[in-house]
């Protein structure tokens, strides 16, 4: 059996934020390679060619989110599978915080998905399918410190994406999180200082911080944005059929389970 039958997703129609780099990318990738058609969102994008459809979109701006969507709505494209991907981390103790800094982080992580499952709840909803997997973060389970924004920020996202489960539930239509740890990403290389090389970077992380109440990752290892990637697929396939309202941590035990 290959993998395109068991994860059953071909021919299906994906929508995916932030996929110009990181864990976006990987999701985009991934559903393109098993078959699926991919619409992909960035505010920016590089210059490297894609073989799936982009497009630019700043989901912080939510009449450039409804407008987007009606658009491609209306222009017969299908919408079988949403997956939130765009975030953006800043990093401060909560008394060292700005408005700006806090503004922005629930701007992009909770206040974008909103405005696209807002905007597609009603497509879901007529054709009686449908997943949506929001991709949030194990910050989202324990306390970081200096992540205040990204941890509130991300725990809104999980508990707005289940309470939009909820709504969708009697339609057909599964709404799941996945929670990445320490990913091997640009948000995650950019918490390393200048004068770190990679290596030491990521040993650091998976060793952990015990005066930062960071525990380290017991499986030895940063994930890959393809781990976290095949987590989104799995969930958003036929596979995950009876699962809906789950919270799947990717983070190679970091958080013990929690």
């Amino acid at each position: 059996m290959t993998e395109s039958s068991m994860t059953g997703v071909r021919g299906q129609t994906v929508w995916v934020t932030g996929a110009n780099q990181g864990i976006g990318r990987a999701v985009a990738d991934l559903f393109h390679e098993r078959g699926a058609t991919v619409i992909a969102f960035d505010r920016r994008w590089d210059d490297d060619a894609r073989p799936y459809r982009r497009a630019t979109l700043d989901i912080a701006d939510a009449a450039a989110v409804t407008l987007t969507c009606g658009a491609l709505l209306e222009e017969g494209v299908r919408i079988d599978v949403l997956v939130n991907v765009a975030g953006i981390l800043r990093m401060a103790a909560v008394e060292e915080t700005s408005d700006d800094d806090w503004r922005d982080s629930f701007a992009v992580n909770v206040a974008g998905p909103f405005h696209l499952m807002r905007a597609l709840a009603p497509a879901f909803k007529a054709q009686a399918g449908g997943a949506i997997v929001s991709v949030s973060s194990n910050a989202a389970h324990v306390p970081r410190i200096g992540m205040a924004a990204y941890g509130a920020s991300k725990a809104a996202l999980t508990s707005l994406t289940m309470t939009l489960g909820l709504e969708l539930a009697p339609y057909g239509v599964r709404c799941n999180v996945v929670s990445p740890g320490s990913t091997d990403t640009p948000m995650q290389r950019a918490l390393w200082s200048d004068a770190d090389c990679v290596a030491d970077g990521a040993a650091r992380t998976i060793r952990g911080n015990p005066a930062l109440h960071r525990l380290g990752i017991p499986l030895g290892k940063l994930a890959e944005p393809r781990d976290v990637a095949e987590t989104v697929l799995f969930l958003a396939s036929p596979a995950a059929g009876h699962i809906t309202l789950a919270d799947l941590l990717v983070d190679g035990g970091a958080t013990l389970g929690r």
